[in-house]
C-alpha cells in the first residue's frame, strides 16, 4: 500500500513539474532558433500567402495570448495555424493547400487592381494597370487601409508577421512610456513605439483604440501593428505606426516657421483629427465617439506635405452612446498638468459625462493653437517658440502651479497685438479664446473650430 502511495506522489509530482516548467518552442525569429513561453502558454505554428509564396512562422504564445485563442483558429482562406502544448510540439511545417494558395492569390491581384486602378493616370493604358509588382501591392494596400477611413486595421497575424520582420534603426525619441525608434519594414520607413512590460495597460489600450473601427483618418496616425516579444526573460511590448520624419509639432516648431498658409493647414488638420476623434458614427460598422485626453504639440506628428496627424491614444475614452457608459482606462498615467483644462485642475470635471472629456481636449487645442500662431512669419515677424504658460510656471509644473495661475488667476496666454494686422492670425486668437473659456459648456466643438479654420481667406494674408 505504501509503494502505491509513493508511486502515486511520484506521478503528482511529475505532473506538477510538467505543468509548471517553462515550455520551449521552436521560433524562426529567435536567437538558437528557441523561445520559451510560461506552462499555460502554448507553441505556435502557421503558415500565410506573402509575396505570393508560403511563409512559416513558428513562435510561443503567451497566456494572456492564448486567452483570446486568435492565435490558434486557422482561417479558411487565408492561412493555417494552430497551437500545441508540449515541448518543441511545433517543429511541423505547415502548408496551404492549392485550392486556398489560388483564392488568396485571387483576392490579392484583385485588391491590387482596385487600388491600382483608383489611382491610375487615366492616360495609361489598361494593360498598364495589370502589370503591378506583388511588393507595391502589398505596400499600397497596407496603406490604403491606413488612410481610408474603412475598417479597424490588418489582421493580428498579419500584424504580428510584420512586426516581427522590423529590423531597427535608431532612436528618434524617449518618453515616460518607453522608446521610439525608426525602423525599416520591407523597405519601407516605420515608427516602432517600444514600451515596457510594466506599462503594459497603456500600450493595450493605445493598441486597441487605434483598432477602433472607422477610425482610420488620414489625421489620425497611421497604425501598422501592435505586439509583444517575450525571450522568457524579458518582454517589449511594440506598437508599429507609420513614420513622418519632421517628428512632433514640439520638435517642428521648435525648428521652423510657419507660412500663413502652413499654419492654416496644420490647425485645419489638426482640428480635423479631433473632431474624427470626437465624432460618433452610427450604423453596423459605427464608429464610438473618443476623447484623446491629453493633446499638446508632442503628441501632434507633422507628415511630409506640411499636415498634421494626432497621435498617443493611450489615455483615450470611449463613449458608448446605446447604454451611456465612458470607458475609462484603468491607468496610472494623467493628462499632461501645463495642457490641464481648468475643471481637471481644480477637481470639477463631471466624470459622468462624455462631453467633459470632448470640451476639455478642446481647451488642450487652444493652447496648442497658440504655439503654432507664435511661429508663424509675416514678412519675416515671429515669435520664438515657448510652451504655454511658460511665463507663470516653470518647465515641469505641478498641478498646484498649474491651479493656481489657470483657475485662481483665471490667466490664459497672451495673444500679441500683431496679431490684429492679419485676418487669419485675427481668427486663431479668436479661436483660442473660445476654446479657453472657463465655462467648458461655452468652449467651440472640434467641428465648429474645422469649419471656421477652414473658411480663412490665406490669399489675402499673402499679399499683404
Amino acid at each position: 500500500m505504501s509503494y502505491l502511495r509513493c508511486s502515486e506522489a511520484a506521478l503528482l509530482l511529475f505532473t506538477f513539474v510538467q505543468l509548471t516548467a517553462a515550455l520551449k518552442c521552436v521560433c524562426h525569429l529567435c536567437v538558437n532558433h528557441t523561445c520559451e513561453t510560461e506552462a499555460e502558454g502554448a507553441c505556435w505554428n502557421s503558415v500565410m500567402l506573402i509575396n505570393g509564396k508560403e511563409e512559416a512562422v513558428k513562435s510561443c504564445v503567451s497566456p494572456s495570448e492564448l486567452k483570446g485563442q486568435v492565435f490558434c483558429y486557422s482561417s479558411r482562406n487565408v492561412s493555417k495555424r494552430n497551437c500545441c502544448f508540449t515541448d518543441f510540439c511545433n517543429n511541423e511545417t505547415l502548408h496551404l493547400s492549392p485550392g486556398v494558395i489560388l483564392g488568396i492569390c485571387a483576392v490579392q491581384n484583385l485588391w491590387c487592381n482596385l487600388i491600382k486602378a483608383h489611382k491610375q493616370d487615366p492616360e495609361e493604358s489598361l494593360d498598364d494597370q495589370t502589370l503591378v509588382s506583388t511588393d507595391k501591392c502589398l505596400k499600397e494596400l497596407i496603406y490604403d487601409m491606413n488612410t481610408s477611413g474603412s475598417g479597424s486595421g490588418l489582421p493580428l497575424l498579419v500584424q504580428r508577421t510584420i512586426a516581427r520582420t522590423i529590423v531597427l534603426q535608431e532612436s528618434i525619441g524617449k518618453g515616460r512610456f518607453g522608446e521610439v525608434w525608426r525602423g525599416k519594414w520591407s523597405g519601407e520607413d516605420v515608427a516602432v513605439k517600444i514600451f515596457s512590460s510594466r506599462d503594459e495597460r497603456s500600450w493595450f489600450r493605445e493598441a486597441e483604440i487605434y483598432q477602433t473601427i472607422m477610425l482610420r483618418h488620414e489625421n489620425i496616425l497611421g497604425f501598422i501593428a501592435a505586439d509583444n516579444k517575450d525571450n522568457g526573460s524579458w518582454t517589449q511590448l511594440w506598437l508599429v505606426s507609420e513614420y513622418h520624419e519632421h517628428g512632433s509639432l514640439f520638435d517642428y516648431l521648435n525648428r521652423y516657421t510657419v507660412s500663413v498658409e502652413g499654419m492654416i493647414v496644420l490647425a485645419l488638420s489638426i482640428a480635423s483629427g479631433i473632431a474624427h476623434l470626437h465624432m460618433e458614427i452610427i450604423g453596423t460598422q459605427g464608429k464610438p465617439a473618443i476623447a484623446h485626453r491629453d493633446i499638446k504639440s508632442k503628441n501632434i506628428l507633422v507628415k511630409k506635405n506640411g499636415t498634421a496627424v494626432i497621435a498617443d491614444l493611450g489615455l483615450a475614452v470611449k463613449h458608448d452612446s446605446n447604454t451611456n457608459t465612458i470607458d475609462i482606462p484603468i491607468n496610472h498615467r494623467v493628462g499632461t498638468k501645463r495642457y490641464m483644462a481648468p475643471e481637471i485642475l481644480d477637481d470639477s470635471i463631471n466624470m459622468s459625462s462624455f462631453e467633459s472629456f470632448k470640451r476639455a481636449d478642446i481647451y488642450s487645442m487652444g493652447l496648442v493653437f497658440w504655439e503654432l500662431a507664435r511661429r508663424c512669419s509675416i514678412q519675416g515677424i515671429y515669435e520664438d517658440f515657448q510652451l504655454p504658460y511658460y511665463e507663470q510656471v516653470q518647465s515641469d509644473p505641478s498641478v498646484d502651479d498649474m491651479r493656481k495661475v489657470v483657475c485662481e488667476q483665471k490667466l490664459r496666454p497672451s495673444i500679441p497685438n500683431q496679431w490684429q494686422s492679419c485676418e487669419a492670425l485675427r481668427v486663431m486668437g479668436k479661436i483660442m479664446r473660445e476654446c479657453w473659456y472657463a465655462n467648458p459648456a461655452a468652449r467651440l466643438t472640434a467641428l465648429r473650430v474645422k469649419k471656421t479654420v477652414s473658411q480663412v481667406t490665406v490669399v489675402k494674408d499673402v499679399k499683404e
